[in-house]
């Protein structure tokens, strides 16, 4: 049978019990709106009984700690799919600014205001005008202004995805200097949470390092190791070490071929990694800058390339205004790399244009008709120019819109987890609400009886007299 004693104890550590409930509720609902915070429960333990005289008896309950209501698997999921949402939607606005480039309405500075494919029509509309009308000199004047017009096109577009690669160079560079903040911070968690609890879950300085991590991965991918005492290893995709224990290995820039590479550690030397890095920010800056801008920058240098060799072509075979052999028409490069930027009118007098065939008058158009010819004839890679530069252009769109269903699909995802680990780990006040009532009634049931049982003792050291002892 329980003493008098056994249950003043049973009662005080009732007491103390409920009162660490009430402050780890209490700290949840301080933390409801602390970024990266995991709601804490507190841990129930049945006390030891306690046999005397052959009687057993308990001693009560006692909270002997708070556990934080953490999904380690999930959280990592969450981080995958971060790495991967955060690489598409860098990706997606990306294409969407080339896209941008290559609408007729889009102006740039210094060009004509309309795009490629405007100016292709018009280039081909002024030649079919030259065919009609050979010998007018404000015919000739169209076409050479139809002429710069086309070139000038392509230099803006072919500008304007320099200037894209530019600022993603500059990404680059923004990027690397996040990361080594972020791996600064997550190796000094790791040596605070290995000399504070190595063996069990840290608490608030986990809740720090979930949070890192989770900013990290929308900067980068990562594989992610849990090691002993507590720790994470980091590492790209490609194996560079980011963290290990206590210590991080900054990630560094160096110029190359024009572009921003990153270097790292990477099997205990310091490696040019650029090309393993996917997921996150970084991942979606190196595509669009080293696959996808050169992809396009291809097609349009081959474009530009094409026609301007075969209208020159055609025109050297024709006779100009003067009764010579005609010329070039335009300046290209030896090969089509860079053509599209190097592109420009080799002339300036509307006299070199070779209208006539040989054998013809100044006055003749065979040679024109062959120029204006070019707009239906598979010159550019086996299509005509107009069927090129729209297969390119619905190519491009279909890559905008891949990449939109896919971040869309991802963004879903991520969401959906998100709200998981919301509903696990996140605090919700009604909730937290409902406990502290709970541990509060607790809390006055447990004090009546310390309240009686002190009473109950006063009475029997004083043998009935109540009066004597308050």
């Amino acid at each position: 049978m329980i003493t008098l004693n056994g249950l003043l104890d049973l009662s005080s550590n009732a007491l103390a019990a409920d009162q660490e409930a009430i402050n780890i509720s209490a700290n949840n609902t301080a933390n409801a709106n602390t970024p990266g915070y995991t709601r804490e429960l507190p841990v129930w333990q049945e006390q030891d009984f306690v046999s005397l005289s052959g009687q057993s008896s308990g001693d009560g309950v006692a909270v002997v700690g708070a556990a934080s209501q953490r999904d380690r698997v999930l959280e990592q999921s969450i981080q995958q799919q971060t790495q991967a949402q955060q690489q598409t939607n860098t990706i997606l606005t990306e294409l969407n600014q080339i896209q941008g480039i290559f609408n007729d309405t889009s102006t740039a500075t210094g060009a004509s205001s309309t795009g490629i494919g405007a100016s292709l029509n018009n280039f081909f509309s002024s030649l079919s005008s030259l065919e009609a009308n050979p010998a007018d000199g404000p015919t000739r004047q169209g076409v050479l202004e139809a002429a710069q017009n086309l070139a000038q096109s392509f230099n803006a577009a072919s500008s304007q995805l320099q200037q894209q690669t530019g600022s993603l160079n500059q990404q680059v560079g923004a990027a690397v200097g996040q990361v080594n903040s972020l791996l600064s911070n997550i190796a000094m968690l790791n040596n605070q949470i290995k000399a504070a609890d190595p063996n069990s879950d840290a608490g608030v300085l986990e809740d720090q390092r979930q949070q890192d991590i989770n900013q990290l991965s929308q900067y980068i991918g990562l594989n992610q190791i849990t090691t002993e005492d507590n720790g994470i290893t980091l590492t790209t995709a490609n194996g560079a070490v980011l963290v290990s224990g206590g210590q991080s290995y900054a990630l560094s820039t160096v110029n190359s071929a024009g572009n921003i590479d990153v270097v790292g550690s990477l099997d205990g030397t310091s490696q040019d990694v650029t090309s393993g890095l996917t997921g996150g920010q970084m991942g979606g800056i190196l595509q669009a800058r080293d696959t996808d801008i050169p992809q396009v920058q291809t097609q349009i240098d081959t474009l530009a390339y094409d026609i301007g060799t075969q209208v020159n072509s055609v025109n050297s075979g024709g006779l100009d205004a003067n009764g010579n052999a005609g010329g070039n028409i335009f300046h290209l490069p030896t090969s089509s790399t860079g053509a599209a930027a190097g592109i420009s009118v080799a002339i300036t007098d509307q006299n070199l244009i070779a209208a006539a065939g040989a054998g013809e008058g100044v006055s003749g158009n065979t040679n024109a008709t062959a120029l204006a010819d070019l707009q239906s004839s598979t010159i550019v890679s086996g299509s005509t120019p107009a069927d090129y530069y729209s297969a390119f252009l619905t190519q491009l769109g279909t890559m905008v819109s891949n990449a939109s269903t896919q971040n869309n699909a991802q963004q879903g995802t991520l969401t959906r987890l998100t709200s998981q680990r919301n509903s696990l780990s996140g605090v919700t006040l009604d909730e937290e609400a409902s406990n502290l009532a709970q541990y509060e009634r607790s809390y006055q049931a447990s004090s009546k009886l310390f309240t009686i049982v002190d009473t109950l003792m006063a009475s029997a050291l004083n043998l009935g007299v109540e009066t004597t002892v308050s």
